[in-house]
């Protein structure tokens, strides 16, 4: 209660009494005179009085109470709340942990099925325990092994070691005051360190970094763009940090107050200016005049007080904030497994279906082939792709929308600049004779890829082309197999699936072979019937 509540309580108790005792002798002498006359009347004005008197006291307590009644729910209310936030998140964490098992079920790679599974039981194990896990992160100079001497109270590691010398994460037990659950904080290799081995640790010490519950980013001067951008990356992805300026000792008052401001600077929206601390965790041996070696004693209480702070008011939350994230990565991590085996094995039907295509547009004997021709090819192709994800699709929905991607490739002019970029690239490798077929069957093949390719990005995103529709799905595949790295590929598949074949069936005598004409050069207003027949069937 507050003081001027309590104040207001005493004064109108006291008050009350007064009022009694007042209203006792008045009532007494008041019965005494009435009750020689008319005893009746006299009870009856007692009565009233004592009444009046109880409503009074009532009213007084009621008041208080009632107030007091509120404050006290409204308290229990928020303990509730506070209490029923971790709560909320453990049981999406717990929901999110079965989908990923379930979705684990679905990964046909066995190493990467039982490292999600692992990794799930991790998370499950870490959930049920709830320790608070405190990690120290930073480059290898910057005294970490120093800042959790400190922290603990004893000698963990070599204080000042060169870099490199924290070799893997060690973890450490640490006892706070107020709190119910273990503290363990974690000694993280640095970062920033040179070498394949150095790479390896900061590797550890980056998923380290990610799963603690609290992260303790250790400086020891102005934040480079190498420690800015981890200490970012982590805040957003939603990592709870202190950013401890470290070494002190070395810089004078005016020096360290500099760059305590440039870091609360620096990190302004993304971290507290109450979250950076400045400490010495080691400070370095001075040498008075007289020739004798002072060890200043190590200064982080600032840290300390803040640590506490955090952990008392925020540490439920921490745990159960962790928790969630490192569940909702792992679904992350799990989806990303399964569309990549999913996107394998749709690569695998395009692949099949592009060369039948192909094979059915070489070797048609007219010189126009419709559009329904190759749409019965690619539509088979659609329903397998959609089963891949999960969508049932009979041939007549496959088709549909086989026809709807064909005629976006005629309108976007697609089919025409595929007909004049593998027209160059063939003409060294095909023969006269047979260049009408092969580009045909050829650009039946690139163009069933480019479909196949469209969707995939179609039934990835729940059978939605997106904001920019169809068109612009199939200008990104289109754009995607112009690469040079693709084109030399397909080509050297394209003659031995389709040219090569058509040279054994179909072998012209040598005078026909030297009448035949050259292929013209490549020109924009050059069209032969075999372009033509092409552009009508997409």
């Amino acid at each position: 209660m507050s003081l001027p509540r309590l104040i207001a309580l005493i004064l109108g108790i006291g008050v009350i009494f007064g009022m009694m005792l007042w209203l006792v002798n008045s009532l007494y002498r008041l019965y005494i005179q009435i009750a020689f006359t008319t005893p009746f009347l006299a009870n009856l004005l007692l009565f009233a009085l004592i009444v009046l008197l109880g409503l009074t006291i009532a009213a007084f307590l009621y008041y208080f109470n009632l107030f007091s009644y509120k404050g006290s729910r409204k308290s229990r209310k928020q303990r509730r709340l506070v209490a029923k936030i971790p709560e909320q998140k453990t049981e999406v964490a717990q929901e999110t942990l079965k989908a990923v098992q379930k979705q684990a079920v679905q990964i046909q790679d066995r190493v990467s099925q039982e490292a999600l599974l692992t990794r799930s039981r991790e998370i499950a194990a870490n959930l049920a325990r709830g320790e608070l896990r405190v990690v120290v992160f930073g480059t290898g100079s910057a005294g970490k092994t120093s800042l959790v001497n400190g922290l603990i109270g004893e000698m963990v590691g070599e204080v000042g070691a060169p870099m490199g010398t924290t070799q893997v994460g060690e973890t450490y037990v640490m006892k706070l005051k107020g709190l119910t659950r273990e503290i363990l904080i974690t000694d993280t290799p640095g970062i920033l360190e040179a070498g394949v081995a150095g790479t390896e640790r900061e590797t550890l010490a980056r998923k380290l970094a990610t799963e603690a519950d609290l992260l303790l980013f250790v400086v020891d001067n102005d934040l480079r763009s190498s420690e800015y951008n981890p200490l970012r990356m982590l805040a957003e992805i939603g990592k709870r940090s202190l950013l401890i300026f470290n070494k002190t000792d070395l810089y004078d008052s005016r020096d360290r107050e500099t760059i305590l401001a440039r870091l609360r600077s620096r990190t302004q929206g993304f971290i507290a200016a109450s979250d950076v601390a400045a400490v010495s965790a080691n400070p370095q041996p001075t040498r008075l005049e007289t020739g004798d070696i002072v060890y200043p004693e190590p200064d982080i209480l600032p840290l300390i007080k803040r640590l506490a702070a955090v952990l008392r008011a925020e540490g439920e939350d921490l745990v159960a904030d962790n928790i969630l994230l490192q569940s909702q990565r792992l679904g992350a991590e799990a989806r990303r497994l399964i569309d990549k085996q999913r996107r394998r094995q749709a690569d695998k039907i395009i692949d099949r279906y592009q060369w039948i295509g192909a094979g059915v547009i070489a070797v048609t004997p007219v010189p126009v082939v419709d559009i329904l021709a190759t749409a019965a090819v690619n539509a088979q192709m659609v329903v397998e792709i959609g089963k891949i994800y999960g969508v049932e699709l009979d041939v007549a929905s496959g088709r549909e929308l086989a026809l709807s991607l064909g005629k976006t490739l005629v309108s976007l002019g697609v089919v025409k600049g595929a007909v004049q970029l593998l027209s160059t690239a063939l003409q060294f490798h095909v023969a006269t004779y047979l260049v009408g077929k092969a580009i045909q069957g050829v650009t039946a093949a690139y163009l069933t890829r480019i479909a196949g390719k469209s969707f995939i990005e179609y039934f990835r995103h729940d059978q939605d082309w997106g904001d920019g529709g169809i068109a612009e799905v199939v200008q990104q595949q289109f754009r995607l197999v112009q690469k040079d790295e693709f084109m030399k590929a397909f080509v050297k598949d394209a003659i031995a699936r389709v040219v090569e074949p058509l040279k054994s069936t179909w072998e012209p005598p040598q005078e026909m072979e030297a009448e035949l004409e050259p292929i013209p050069e490549e020109n924009d207003d050059w069209e032969t019937p075999q372009h033509r027949s092409v552009s009508e069937d997409w």
